[in-house]
C-alpha cells in the first residue's frame, strides 16, 4: 500500500510540474509580445495609429463638465460639439469611440500613463503643452472672458475690485489670470477660487463668488440657455486656439485625425457639426484639397 501511494504522489507531481511549465510557455509568449513593442518603441518608430487601429479603440480624455464641447446631459450621455466631431473621425477610421471622463487637473498624467490616447474638449494650446504633448493645429479660436450675473452693477473687469473670482483648476483660465498681462487685475481681487468644473463655478456665481472667468465658448452656452441671466464683460483676458492633445511624439495619430477634419472640412460635415452647435461655422480647420 505504501508502495501504491509513493506512485501516486510521483505521478501528481509530474502533471504539477508539466502544468507549470505550460503556464510559463505561456508567460514567456506574452513577455516576447511585450519585448516586441518595447523594441519598436525603441527604435523611435512611431506606432501610435497602428495600435490604434488593432486595438479597435480610440480613447478619448475629457471634462465631461464644459458645455457644449463635451458635458452630461439629462439622460447622463456625453454628448457635445466635441464628441461629434471625433465620433465621425472615429468612423472615417473604422475604429470605435470609446469617451472617458477624466479628472481635468489631471489631465498629463492621464496621456502620460495611456489611459486615454488623446485630450479633446476644449482644450486650450499654450507653451508649455506644446513642450509636453503633441498638438493638433488649431481648430477653433475662443478668448477667456468674465460672466457676472446680468442684474449685477459689474462693466469692466476694474469693477471686480474686491471681489471673488473663480474659475476652473488645472484650465487656461488659470493661467491667463496668473499672466503678467493680468497681475495688476489679478492683485485687485479679494479672492480667487479654484474649483473643479465650470458647472459649479456658474452655480456659485452671485453666492460664493461675483464672477467666474472661463472660456467664452462655455459662457456664450450658458448665456444661450439662461437667456437673460448672465453677462460677458467686454474685454477679455486673454486670446486662445483649441486643439487636441496627443503623447509626446505620437505624430501619426496626430496627423490621421487631422486629414480626417479636413476630409470633413471639404465634404460638408463639419460645417453640418458646426451649425448644429453654434448656429454658424465655426471651425478653423484648413482645408487643402
Amino acid at each position: 500500500m505504501r508502495r501504491w501511494r509513493n506512485k501516486m504522489a510521483v505521478a501528481v507531481m509530474a502533471i504539477a510540474m508539466i502544468g507549470t511549465l505550460a503556464g510559463c510557455g505561456g508567460t514567456a509568449k506574452k513577455g516576447n509580445t511585450s519585448e516586441q513593442v518595447t523594441t519598436n518603441n525603441q527604435t523611435g518608430e512611431d506606432t501610435s495609429l497602428s495600435l490604434v487601429q488593432q486595438r479597435g479603440e480610440f480613447v478619448l480624455g475629457l471634462d465631461a463638465s464644459f458645455p457644449p464641447m463635451g458635458f452630461t446631459n439629462e439622460k447622463n450621455e456625453i454628448v457635445g460639439y466635441d464628441i461629434d466631431l471625433a465620433k465621425e473621425v472615429c468612423e472615417r477610421m473604422g475604429v470605435e469611440l470609446k469617451i472617458q471622463p477624466i479628472n481635468w487637473d489631471s489631465k498629463q498624467q492621464e496621456l502620460d500613463t495611456k489611459n486615454i490616447d488623446c485630450i479633446w474638449n476644449g482644450f486650450t494650446v499654450d507653451e508649455e503643452r506644446k513642450k509636453s504633448m503633441t498638438v493638433s493645429d488649431a481648430y477653433m479660436e475662443n478668448h477667456q472672458v468674465l460672466v457676472v450675473k446680468a442684474d449685477s452693477s459689474y462693466e469692466t473687469k476694474e469693477d471686480l475690485a474686491g471681489k471673488v473670482v473663480e474659475l476652473q483648476k488645472g484650465s487656461t483660465a488659470a493661467a491667463a489670470l496668473d499672466s503678467e498681462e493680468n497681475k495688476e487685475f489679478k492683485d485687485s481681487l479679494a479672492d480667487t477660487i479654484l474649483i473643479a468644473d465650470n458647472v459649479k463655478a456658474m452655480m456659485d456665481l452671485g453666492t460664493g463668488c461675483d464672477a467666474v472667468l472661463m472660456d467664452e465658448v462655455v459662457a456664450n452656452y450658458y448665456l444661450a440657455q439662461n437667456e437673460g441671466k448672465y453677462r460677458i464683460l467686454e474685454e477679455p483676458l486673454s486670446d486662445e486656439e483649441y486643439v487636441i492633445g496627443f503623447r509626446k511624439g505620437e505624430e501619426a495619430l496626430k496627423d490621421e485625425v487631422e486629414n480626417q477634419l479636413k476630409a470633413m472640412v471639404a465634404d460638408g460635415t463639419m460645417s453640418e457639426i458646426d451649425n448644429k452647435w453654434f448656429g454658424k461655422d465655426v471651425s478653423t480647420i484648413a482645408n487643402e484639397e
